[in-house]
């Protein structure tokens, strides 16, 4: 049985945006360690368990707009991978380059891609369209803990990578 295209697209492009930011997450560093987190910060294995659900939904979502093709598959296509892009991006500027502003900046413009997507979906099919409202709303509250750990740590000595020479 081969498996079609509008399935597996979505699915391995999403695999790949998971793995690499998973790959780029390192919440036992010092850095992150010393880092000053709001009261409200989740437990840490939330984290795993929400971007698993998340990123299956969302691999679902995608594999149902572009299996009933039509105009606007074409335009949902670009709009999932600019969107797997930016959901990627986030790990690292965090994580590995210690930028939590503009991880947070970053952040936002990935909620926005978010929203923008499950609009996109919900002119080809309603329940995809509800399918990617948990992940609309986790990358909102994504920016919204990523501003308040930034505000809480303003640049300062071991925080931050030093400027460049």
């Amino acid at each position: 049985m081969r498996l079609p295209r509008d399935r597996v697209v979505p699915a391995v492009g999403t695999l790949v945006a998971a793995v690499a930011g998973s790959l780029a997450t390192d919440p036992g560093s010092a850095w992150f360690q010393r880092l000053r987190k709001p009261s409200w910060y989740p437990p840490p294995a939330t984290f795993g368990i929400v971007w698993t659900a998340l990123y299956a939904t969302t691999a679902w979502a995608a594999g149902e707009v572009l299996s009933r093709g039509g105009a606007g598959r074409r335009p949902f296509s670009r709009a999932f991978a600019g969107n797997l892009l930016l959901n990627a991006a986030w790990t690292p500027l965090f994580f590995r380059a210690h930028l939590p502003w503009a991880a947070a900046a970053e952040c936002a413009v990935l909620t926005g891609s978010t929203v923008d997507l499950t609009r996109r979906a919900a002119a080809v099919h309603r329940p995809a369209a509800a399918a990617l409202l948990p992940y609309a709303a986790w990358t909102a509250f994504a920016t919204v803990l990523s501003a308040a750990i930034a505000r809480r740590n303003p640049r300062r000595e071991g925080l931050s990578p030093a400027p460049a020479a």
